[in-house]
């Protein structure tokens, strides 16, 4: 059983991995057999660590139609979007000036650079910096269902490398007034582009059926 719950962890590691990374895009199905052959194991561990990606909404299960990543409707996004946004400006709202020295800093050098796993980074920092556990679990779950949103629709985001700048310099400046003002500003942007983003989703969806 040791083992079992060994390979288990290692294969829920590698799914939320690629569904950060963009692995696995949203509407995708996840194909069980596919990785136990990818990683070497029986189908217990895949199930043991899939019905667990499942548990934190991060993966769908369709009964029939198999497990997929979750593709959200307008609202359900625009939800999300303020879920994050409120939980966010949460954070800022508490002291975080003692954990200063302790940050580890973060730099996006150039456009090039991924986007993604740096607003993933920060999101999480803020929270962290808080030493409230609750409210970090929650960012970190939120922040891990809007990641593969994030890699699908980077593309219809402008100035996404200055505005992810100005939140990273707003966060190193400990500027928590103006970082909240830029953190509504993000998320309203995001919101407002609700309609265009689900559209280009299920766009993409299409492409696993």
């Amino acid at each position: 059983m040791d083992a079992i719950h060994s390979k288990s962890i290692f294969v829920y590691g590698q799914v939320k991995r690629g569904l950060r990374s963009g692995r696995y895009a949203p509407g995708q199905r996840i194909d069980p057999a596919a990785l136990a052959a990818e990683f070497n194991t029986s189908a217990t561990p895949v199930r043991f660590a899939l019905y667990r990606l499942v548990g934190e909404t991060l993966i769908v299960d369709h009964a029939r139609d198999g497990l997929h990543v979750p593709l959200l409707n307008e609202v359900a996004l625009r939800d999300l979007y303020d879920w994050m946004e409120h939980l966010l400006l949460a954070a800022c709202d508490i002291d975080v000036s003692r954990v200063a020295a302790k940050a580890q800093p973060l730099a996006l050098a150039s456009a090039d650079d991924d986007r993604v796993k740096l607003t993933w980074q920060l999101f999480d920092t803020i929270a962290r910096a808080t030493a409230h556990s609750s409210l970090h679990h929650a960012v970190k779950q939120a922040n891990d269902r809007l990641a593969p949103i994030r890699q699908v629709t980077q593309g219809l985001l402008k100035h996404g490398f200055e505005e992810l700048s100005e939140l990273i310099r707003l966060w190193q400046a400990r500027d928590i007034p103006n970082l909240k003002f830029a953190l509504r500003d993000y998320h309203e942007y995001r919101k407002q582009l609700v309609p265009r983003i689900v559209a280009l989703l299920s766009e993409r969806s299409g492409h696993f059926h």
